[in-house]
């Protein structure tokens, strides 16, 4: 496959598996056309192109020809310098790497990655938050994320690729996405009454159970595991991190519990005031998950693909 299969690939799986209808989507990427022709010859200059197809602002090929071959993808959740210079010294000793695969973003998708964030208003108004209120609390959340993310040096890896001559692309919402949807699919389908019935149905996923092996294993962090789960929410695409605004929302209309990757100290609390279970289902664990099912999906669409796993990546294939 060429480079360019491949990203289109997971970008067109990442829609496949959003949260949010397809038709709400392309509504999307016709609203950004549409913004793009109004603009002048120098506002144009730098607007961001891929815009106009990809709805991903945090998924990219950050460097490389689109028409390279891959036949081999060094994978990784963390792709930094360092594990650009790995991939250098794995070709120099004949394992050739065609591809540097990050799951979290680098370089451009990493500049403005906090626009997916838009995403969670839809998922929570899906869950019975009014669209107005969910739009209302993501707004300063996005623009605090934003303001982070302005001063880094977000071109480091992507310039030790440059160098190194090795082509670089992320998939992070495409692959947040395959996870949440997975995960919500299967809590709805088997319905699990009690915390601990949550925990024992993610520990029959090979990436939590291999997490759990670690220490690192699903936790039940707000809660008990006798404590009833009521109508569950699955946490897990939309960047990072929403508001906190969030929970006591998601508790009026009906929420008992969350299941996410990760909740900060901040968030934990208010989950706590709004009487919210919490299942925390592993930040890295989840985010293997989400790219495991996205592989397999490029395996059957491609054919084998030669996958080497690093920075905290590890493959596990369905049906195998």
């Amino acid at each position: 496959m060429k480079l360019i299969e491949f990203y289109n690939f997971i970008i067109n799986f990442g829609i496949k598996n959003d949260l949010r209808p397809e038709q709400e989507i392309r509504f999307l990427l016709e609203k950004e056309k549409e913004k793009y022709d109004k603009l002048s010859d120098k506002e144009k200059k730098y607007f961001d192109i891929e815009k106009l197809t990809n709805p991903y602002k945090d998924t990219r090929i950050l460097y490389g020809d689109a028409d390279t071959e891959i036949k081999n993808v060094l994978v990784g959740i963390d792709m930094e310098v360092p594990e650009i210079l790995l991939a250098g010294m794995l070709t120099n000793r004949g394992q050739k790497i065609d591809l540097v695969l990050a799951h979290h973003p680098e370089g451009r998708a990493y500049t403005n990655f906090y626009e997916v964030m838009g995403l969670q208003s839809d998922v929570l108004n899906k869950f019975g938050v009014p669209i107005n209120i969910a739009e209302n609390i993501m707004e300063p959340r996005i623009k605090e994320v934003a303001r982070r993310v302005m001063p880094l040096n977000h071109n480091r890896a992507v310039d030790a690729a440059r160098l190194l001559g090795i082509a670089f692309m992320n998939c992070h919402t495409p692959s947040d996405n395959c996870v949440a949807t997975y995960l919500q699919k299967m809590l709805d389908t088997k319905k699990p009454k009690f915390l601990s019935d949550i925990i024992d149905l993610l520990l029959e996923e090979p990436e939590y159970d291999y997490a759990a092996k670690f220490g690192i294993g699903p936790t039940i962090l707000v809660g008990h595991s006798s404590r009833r789960a009521g109508k569950i929410f699955v946490d897990m695409t939309g960047g990072t991190e929403g508001s906190v605004e969030m929970f006591d929302k998601l508790a009026s209309a009906g929420v008992g519990t969350i299941v996410c990757m990760h909740l900060s100290d901040e968030h934990y609390k208010q989950v706590e005031k709004s009487k919210l279970n919490a299942i925390v289902a592993g930040h890295i664990s989840s985010d293997n998950l989400g790219l495991n099912l996205l592989l397999d999906a490029a395996e059957k669409k491609f054919g084998k693909i030669n996958f080497i796993e690093t920075s905290g990546f590890k493959r596990f294939r369905r049906g195998e």
